[in-house]
């Protein structure tokens, strides 16, 4: 056994699950159309929680700390490989790392140009990179703008102390420079992609909605740490037995959840991809994120060196959790969908553990984030670390939902059923 295979680590669904028969019985892949790219593998920051360079995957340290003209050249041959073969009319491209402006706004632009240089006529990439802003500058962003790349940038709340995490590695303050991007961003809401967060339980939930909300962002990601069962998250006590569970993240979610239901009188309802999301499965719409829902995967992730990876979350599972053994030197990302690893997260609820299955919320949660799901030694088929967190904010929202709409019997989506029919089962 290779460290890369991790059948010892997790056998569902490396050993498990026999692609091959899949495959055999019918059960085609679904095609990608999200392509996250790393630009660069270094980061100015120290975060105390990242899963990156914080996690139990430490590949980063042996790949190059930039990619490569020839990498970027032959990751863009490969995506529009896949495109034309799938013909599929638009993609999703994220720029990410590390930090991706590390040396300047030169290799996301020069990355950009030959992802879309390559694609057939008819596809459309929309083009994001993903940046910590404290190397955001004015003409960083002009440039950006006229290669129409949006920014997305990723806090931890709207004031210094609420991002008293993200440091320098000699300790200093990310805030100034990260603040300064966020008004930057704010006079450009045509090319602001939107905020990441992620939750940290010591925080008070409405100051962190209300400061980011302050920076007038388009949007906002709140995200659970990434964390599993044999590595649970601050503030979970996992072992307690489940009748008996606390759901703090589910208490913090629900609090900021009621601010934002409830709206803000002095401006407009930003859009928090969660509970939207959360939203339109209980009224029966298919989900558009992995953390919630029965949605397949259909995004993969090329590092530095052109590995064709799985997402960046799974680093906190074990040494070299993502890799696929693959890479686009050699390999196609038709073949990367045959990986266990990857076809596992495109099985919806037949991919879940027994639990999941039987469960009346699974519709929406999906199974929560497949990382989340993760044991040392058994794989990925369990519930989620955060299975009771979700099941309490989904509950919570479905009765807000239920309550503000104005007659069930009159609430009918097209071949969808009504909302008391999509809600059964919600309601505690």
């Amino acid at each position: 056994m290779s460290e890369v295979d991790g059948s010892a680590f997790a056998p569902w669904p490396l050993t498990a699950l026999d692609v091959p028969a899949l495959r055999a019985a019918g059960r085609r892949p679904v095609p990608l159309r999200q392509f996250v790219l790393k630009v660069h593998s270094r980061c100015n920051l120290a975060c105390t929680y990242c899963y990156i360079y914080q996690g139990r995957d430490r590949s980063w340290r042996d790949r190059p700390a930039r990619t490569a003209a020839a990498t970027m050249r032959r990751t863009a041959e490969r995506i529009a490989e896949h495109v034309h073969r799938h013909e599929l009319a638009e993609i999703r491209v994220d720029m990410h790392g590390g930090e991706p402006l590390m040396t300047g706004p030169g290799t996301v632009l020069e990355y950009a140009d030959a992802v879309r240089s390559a694609l057939p006529a008819g596809c459309t990439a929309h083009i994001t990179v993903q940046t910590n802003g404290t190397l955001l500058t004015d003409r960083t962003l002009e440039r950006l703008s006229a290669a129409r790349i949006r920014v997305g940038l990723s806090l931890d709340g709207g004031t210094a102390a609420l991002n008293s995490r993200r440091t320098d590695h000699a300790g200093r303050s990310s805030w100034p420079a990260a603040s300064r991007a966020a008004r930057l961003l704010a006079d450009r809401p045509d090319q602001y992609a939107g905020l990441l967060c992620t939750i940290d339980l010591a925080t008070d939930p409405a100051k962190v909605y209300h400061s980011l909300a302050a920076l007038r962002p388009p949007s906002l990601d709140l995200l659970l740490p990434h964390a599993n069962w044999s590595t649970p998250p601050p503030g979970l006590p996992t072992g307690a037995p489940r009748t008996a569970r606390a759901v703090p993240y589910g208490d913090w979610l629900a609090t900021v959840f009621d601010l934002w239901w409830d709206g803000r009188p002095d401006g407009p309802h930003l859009r928090i991809r969660l509970f939207t999301e959360i939203i339109a499965l209980l009224l029966g719409l298919p989900s558009t994120t992995e953390s919630v829902g029965l949605s397949p995967s259909a995004a993969l992730v090329v590092d530095t060196d052109g590995a064709i990876e799985q997402v960046d979350s799974l680093k906190t599972a074990y040494e070299h959790a993502p890799a696929t053994g693959l890479d686009v030197f050699h390999h196609t990302f038709d073949q990367a969908l045959d990986h266990p690893g990857v076809a596992a997260r495109q099985l919806g609820a037949d991919g879940l553990a027994a639990t999941c299955r039987r469960c009346p919320v699974v519709r929406v949660c999906g199974g929560g984030n497949y990382t989340h799901r993760y044991r040392v030694g058994s794989g990925f088929r369990h519930p989620s670390v955060y299975c009771a967190d979700l099941e309490h904010l989904i509950r919570h929202i479905a009765r807000r939902l239920d309550a503000a709409l104005p007659s069930r019997d009159s609430v009918t989506l097209p071949d969808r059923g009504s909302f008391s029919q999509a809600d059964k089962g919600f309601r505690s």
